[in-house]
Formats: structure tokens, sequence, C-alpha cells
């Protein structure tokens, strides 16, 4: 085992990762900053798979307070609203921050300013992008500033552990791989940012890209600390439906194809969202998928069982220009989305939960920062498209800045518990046994049909029974499964590493189950059919799941409304 040191580690390299250790060493530029990544630097992760864009509130007529209460109303009264506000006040610094330090082209209007377009469940035009690749310009703008400033990089080193001290008191240290050897390292830092996306890919269908699964979540649940709303799940309402034997199947259409105008049409080509909300093809994720899901399980489906998504009344020209990107995927695919239509289905996009933490990104371990998808509160029961890459970017800046000053004043580097250490390599040596469960696929197959089945867009209290069942079998053959022998060498083995990200999206998909099981209403991303009452407003509990004895245990915190109570607004009517 290779062992290291660093005054700040950052695991993710994401918008939130990049902006942590930009904001850090500009911050404290005697600090040594070291960036460790599943992939490559600029090339994987959720940020760069952004199409729409950030939400942020420039335009005449629009405020912060509007953008706050959309926040808070969108996420069903359950956002912590401190967050909240860091998140719509701090996202007007951090755009200019791009645009004018970085070096983003965001698309404007004629007159100069900032070209804003709708987005659902927002009731002002606020979203900023580069046409339909905004993700890829912000992420193309965070690598080169992190390349030129010669921050150190480990990429292709996955996490496996946090490690604590001897005494549980601080974290002293994070326990990696080298994809590329097989060898172990150990990276001591005074201080250390959790940001490694989350990811829900123990779905069926979802967006991310399959390196994703919750890494970060599992590690903090296995360090003890506490995590929130991890039952809100969202899917987006509109992922390509290219059939079952394509990884495209899944992927997103943007929100702002809804926004532009665009129609969801059933099987028979009938427009139905005026069915379920007035706001029609413009209501918030959770509404309009789940009103495909209605469809779906009503029989009113395209060939592929989903439902259509039609642009062309908007203007094929029109649709290719605004939607270049969204177009040319479809084409590759074998589809006209701006001259006609094309087939799709929710698809599982974002968590809104995440481990606890504070407005300055702190957390309950002393030295573990968090920001970014693995941090929960911000979006409540649900997230405003746009909102997802404001809060990276955000809080990735807040965690950089609160290291960097954390580091001097309370950092030290930290002996940490060998015999954790231990059982952290023993645990991931256990595929190199001799003989045991072969099947890896089968476990992945059966955790994403499960979980789409028993614990997706529609829930009850038969269907989270089963899942738990179907966990614990899931885990105990993922815990008994033998690489084969002829595929043990350990640089660059990726079914080792599909066997470690399986055991993640076990961890998280627990923690899933078991928020949904005690959520018995209806807010947001968690529905259940059993139980479709919102419940009280004004009482609003959220879910706070930890590991107990082994265990995954849940209890219900009751929400604080530090600016605004349910029949309130900051807004003068």
């Amino acid at each position: 085992m290779r062992r290291l040191q660093t005054d700040i580690l950052i695991l993710g390299a994401g918008g939130a990762g990049l902006f942590a250790a930009l904001h850090a060493q500009q911050a404290n530029p005697a600090l040594s900053i070291t960036i460790a990544v599943k992939g490559l630097l600029g090339k994987c992760g959720c940020t760069r798979m952004v199409q729409g864009g950030y939400n942020v509130a420039l335009g005449a007529g629009d405020s912060v307070e509007r953008h706050f209460m959309d926040t808070i109303e969108g996420g069903a009264w359950l956002p912590d609203q401190d967050l909240a506000w860091t998140l719509v006040t701090g996202a007007v610094e951090r755009v200019h921050e791009l645009e004018n330090e970085l070096g983003c082209f965001f698309d404007r209007n004629p007159d100069g300013t900032l070209h804003q377009k709708a987005f659902a469940g927002q009731s002002f035009d606020r979203t900023v992008h580069k046409g339909d690749l905004t993700g890829i310009e912000i992420m193309n703008r965070l690598s080169e500033a992190v390349w030129a400033r010669g921050i150190a990089r480990l990429e292709e080193h996955r996490a496996l552990a946090l490690i604590k001290t001897a005494d549980g008191a601080a974290l002293a240290a994070v326990l990696l791989v080298d994809m590329r050897t097989g060898e172990y390292v150990l990276v001591q830092a005074k201080a250390a940012l959790l940001a490694t996306g989350g990811g829900p890919t123990m779905y069926k269908f979802h967006t991310p890209s399959g390196d994703k699964s919750c890494d970060g979540l599992a590690m903090a649940l296995d360090a003890g600390l506490p995590l929130r709303d991890m039952e809100m799940v969202q899917f987006h309402p509109t992922g390509l439906l290219a059939g079952p034997d394509t990884r495209m199947t899944g992927t997103v259409l943007e929100e702002g194809l809804r926004g532009a105008g665009g129609y969801l049409l059933d099987g028979g080509g009938e427009r139905f969202m005026l069915r379920y909300d007035a706001r029609a093809e413009r209501a918030t994720r959770d509404i309009v998928s789940r009103a495909i899901d209605a469809e779906i399980r009503a029989g009113r489906t395209s060939p592929h069982g989903g439902v259509y998504l039609s642009m062309g009344h908007l203007g094929a020209e029109n649709v290719r220009r605004q939607f270049k990107g969204m177009v040319e995927r479809c084409t590759d695919c074998g589809f006209d989305l701006a001259g006609g239509r094309v087939e799709v289905v929710p698809t599982a996009h974002y968590l809104m939960g995440g481990v606890e933490f504070a407005p300055d990104c702190t957390t309950a371990l002393p030295g573990l920062f968090v920001a970014g998808e693995d941090a929960g509160g911000v979006h409540g029961a649900n997230r405003l498209g746009g909102n997802g890459v404001a809060n990276s970017t955000v809080f990735g800046g807040i965690a950089g800045d609160s290291m960097a000053r954390w580091v001097p004043r309370s950092g030290e580097f930290r002996a940490p518990d060998e015999a954790a250490i231990d059982r952290t390599i023993a645990s991931a040596e256990r595929p190199f046994r001799d003989s045991g469960e072969s099947d890896l696929e089968a476990i992945r197959d059966r955790l994403a049909a499960m979980m789409w089945d028993d614990a997706g867009i529609v829930r009850n209290a038969g269907g989270l029974s089963r899942a738990v069942a179907a966990l614990d079998t899931l885990a105990a053959k993922l815990d008994a499964y033998a690489l084969p022998r002829a595929g043990r060498d350990r640089a660059f083995n990726l079914t080792w590493h599909d066997w470690l990200n399986l055991g993640s999206l076990i961890a998280a998909s627990r923690a899933i189950v078991r928020a949904a099981m005690a959520r018995e209403n209806s807010r947001g991303a968690h529905y259940r059919d059993d139980f479709p009452d919102p419940g009280d407003l004004a009482g609003s509990t959220y879910t706070r799941i930890r590991m107990r004895d082994s265990a995954v245990a849940c209890e219900a915190v009751p929400v604080r409304f530090q600016r605004v109570r349910p029949g309130e607004s900051l807004l003068r009517r």
C-alpha cells in the first residue's frame, strides 16, 4: 500500500470538486491540494452531462426571493431553507465568476444580456445556458483552470473508505485503489471533500453514466454519517427510449424541450398532460413523470412501451437551432426530434438526498466537507431543473473557501485507524476468493428491475417490503461472488470494479427503501399510492438515515422553517 499526504483531498472532479480546488488554492496558495477522481479529470462525472442550464435570478422582474420560493415550493417545503437561500444568492455571484473569471461563453440576447430560457416548475425564465450543452462548457473551462494551476491529480483512483482516527473523533485519511494497477493508496489529509456525485444507476432506466454508483453516500453511511431525504429520487420525465439493446435508452432529452413548447403524446398521438396538471408539460418533474407512468400503466403507450415527445409543431429549423445537441443525439439513434416525435420514458436522474451538512459545507465528522450531489437538504422533495449545476458550483466554491480557512486553524495530519484500513482491504479482497457466486450481471439486472418495480416512481408498502427482502438476497449473493480465475489481474479489472460499484449501489438502495418505508405520505418525487396525501406541511419532517449496529435506521426530524412557513411567501402579493 502506497501512502501519500496532502493538506486537502478532494474526492470527485465534477463541478463541485473542481470549483472547490480552485477556490481553496486561491484562498490559501500555500496549501497542497489533490483531486482524486474515478475517471479522467474533465471527462467524467455528471456536471459534464448537464444539457439544460444554470438557474440564476438575473432578469428584470426576477429576484432571489422569487427563485427561493420556487425552490422551496418545488421541494414541497422539505428543503433546508438556509441551504436554499445560500443556493439562490450564491448563484448570482457564481454565474459571473463562470463568465468573467473562467471564460464560459453562455448564450446572449441581442442586447448583450445573458439569455435565460424556460424550465419547468419555475415562475420566471431564469435558466442560463450554452445551447443545450451547458455542462460541457462549464467543465471544459473548469478543467483548463485546474490544469493551468498545477493542482495535483490522482486520476483513475476510486475511493473505498473514509478512515477515521482510532477514537472515531475526526477524519484522518481516505483509502483508495489505483484502478490502473490495483494498488491500494492511503491518502492522509488535513481536510477532505466528499464530492463524488450521486448517480441513481440502481434503476433500470437511468441518466448518469455507469461509473456513477453512489460511492460517496455508501462511504458516508459506513462512516456513521447521517443522510437525509434519501427517499427522494428524481425521475426525469423524458429519457430517450431507443429500445432494449442500447445504452442510449434512458439518456436525458432536456427539460428545455418542454419549456420551449414541446408536447407529450400518448401512443395514440393524443396530448395528455392537461389531464394531470394545469401547467401541462411545464409542471415539475415529479408530476410529469407520474403522469407518464400512469399512461404507461394504462396501456396507452408507444411501440417500445413509453410515450412520445413531439417538437415538430414548433418548426424543424427552429428546433435544430435551439437544441442542436439534442437533435444530433436523436439522429444518431435513428429518430427525428426536430421534425417528428421520439419515444420517451421517465428515467432515474438525481438524488435529492445526501449527507447532512451546514451552509459552510461542514459535516458531523471534523475534517470532512461535502458538496454537490453527495450533499442533502438543498432541494428537499424535488429539484428544479437548472438548480443542480448551480448547487454543485455554488457549494463547491464554498467548500473550497471553508477548507482553506479550516486547515490552518484546526487541520492536522492525524493517525489513521490501522485496523479500519485492514478491514476495508479485506472487504475489497473478497472477490479474489477461490470459489463462489459467479453471475455478477444477474445481480445487477435483478437490482435494476427490483428498484424500478418496487421502489420507483410509484411505491407502496407491499413493494417496499419486497425490496427489503430482495436487497438482503442480493447483498448475500454479492458477498459470495468470486472473480473468474482467468480474470484476476488487478490492472483495470473492470469486473472487480463492477463488484465494488454494486456494493455501493446496494448500500444506497437500502437507504432509499428504508426512508421510503418510513415516509407514509406523498411529497414531491416520493409518491405512495397507499398514502397519497402530502400530509401536514406545517408539521413537515425529513427522514434521517444512519447505520446503527450494522443495520439501516431511520428517524423523522422536524423541518426548520428559518425564513418562511407554509402558507407564507417572501414575495409581495
